[in-house]
């Protein structure tokens, strides 16, 4: 066995950035015996940077893959390349991905060729549907068929590595590494209010995210529209929608919604910012997979703009309702928790399934055992709830 694991951590969006960077401090914070290197793509340039300063992170490679107008094939063939050259430079021990982005599943696939361990991270989730959310569901399967060790965030997940037919003592069960990243953000010194005076906090803030590809189109014409007429009805909300740089997303919100003096178009905020104002929020709209875990350890309901959602348990918990992305449905899930206490309070007040601020922890044991450092399989983690698998 190695003096020390070399692992290299592969990442290149903000999403990934934000569940990696916890482990990577905890890491450099204590004595694990393993050594990390940080490799990203910059699949998402500005957000990703945002992310790697809020937590101070320093890049050993950045490919800087991102190219204006990019298809997933040019996302796909850059990143070969890229992660090529670096494992041949680094040789590591293990190379960790994380989620459910090409960058995830082109590292993973790079790995193999080059017959080294992977260590998935936030492995297991499902949506059962191809397209839905896209290119993310089909990434995570092709992800697991090329991972050595999965580090699920519930016991949900780990039974769907199982009926795929994951070996059990392969299949790890951590909390989710976004809790860690949440707490840590939440302790950090920031005045919301003062760094956005435009925004009225004594108000109710409605925070909004949505940004996914199969969203584009009518769909989120629909969603624009629905923010539009609950901002004319509700003159006590103040709608904080920080917008996505693609531009049939940023064109289309300011068309319907840039005139209303309630809702604030914003640009991307770094996280520092968005989980500050998710604090403040009353409650959340949104597409994003990881808002739907990060929200409830703050309180907060989240409704989703989608068909389905990969992450069951938060919908069990009762934190988290998918309603779809229909004007009329739209609307009337935002005038009930506008209206109806009893449901807005039995929303915020449940328990998150997804982690106690440990995850981190766990995955560098896993990691220790498995390399042969430490004897004892580390215990899993078992949120209050899910204590019986599936």
């Amino acid at each position: 066995m190695p003096d020390k694991i070399k692992a290299m951590f592969f990442f290149g969006t903000r999403p990934e950035a934000i569940k990696m960077a916890p482990i990577i401090k905890k890491i450099e914070e204590g004595n694990s015996g393993i050594e990390p290197r940080v490799v990203v793509t910059a699949q998402h340039r500005q957000m990703l940077d945002q992310v790697l300063d809020t937590f101070d992170i320093e890049v050993d490679y950045d490919l800087n893959i991102m190219r204006s107008n990019q298809s997933l094939s040019d996302i796909t063939e850059r990143a070969v390349q890229g992660f090529e050259k670096v494992i041949r430079e680094e040789d590591p021990h293990m190379i960790l991905v994380q989620g459910d982005t090409t960058t995830a599943f082109v590292g993973g696939l790079v790995a193999n060729y080059h017959k080294i361990p992977v260590g998935h991270v936030e492995a297991g989730l499902r949506s059962f549907d191809k397209f839905n959310p896209f290119p993310e569901e089909i990434n995570r399967k092709l992800i697991s068929v090329l991972t050595d060790i999965h580090f699920v965030p519930t016991s949900v997940s780990k039974e769907n590595l199982l009926r795929e037919g994951v070996p059990s003592d392969h299949i790890f069960i951590t909390g989710n590494t976004v809790i860690d990243a949440l707490f840590r953000t939440v302790k950090m010194d920031f005045d919301v209010e003062e760094s956005f005076p435009f925004i009225d906090f004594h108000k109710r803030i409605i925070l909004v995210t949505a940004h996914r590809r199969e969203n584009l189109g009518p769909n989120i014409r629909q969603i624009f529209e629905a923010l539009g007429q609950i901002s004319r009805e509700y003159k006590d909300v103040e709608i904080v929608f920080p917008v996505h740089l693609n531009p049939r997303i940023g064109d289309l919100a300011g068309e319907i919604l840039g005139d209303l003096p309630n809702v604030h178009l914003l640009k991307p905020l770094d996280y520092l910012s968005f989980v500050k104002i998710m604090e403040k929020s009353y409650f959340i709209l949104t597409d994003s997979g990881g808002i739907q875990e990060e929200a409830p350890s703050l309180g907060k309901p989240v409704l989703v703009l989608r068909k389905v959602t990969e992450r069951p348990e938060a919908v069990k918990a009762g934190t988290v309702k998918v309603i779809g992305t229909k004007k009329e449905d739209i609307i009337r899930e935002m005038k009930n928790l506008l209206e109806n206490e009893e449901d807005y309070m039995r929303m915020s007040h449940s328990i998150n399934p997804y982690g106690d601020g440990r995850a981190s922890e766990r995955i560098i044991s896993i990691l220790r055992y498995c390399f042969q450092k430490d004897s004892e399989r580390p215990r899993d983690f078992i949120a209050p709830g899910l204590e019986v698998i599936g």
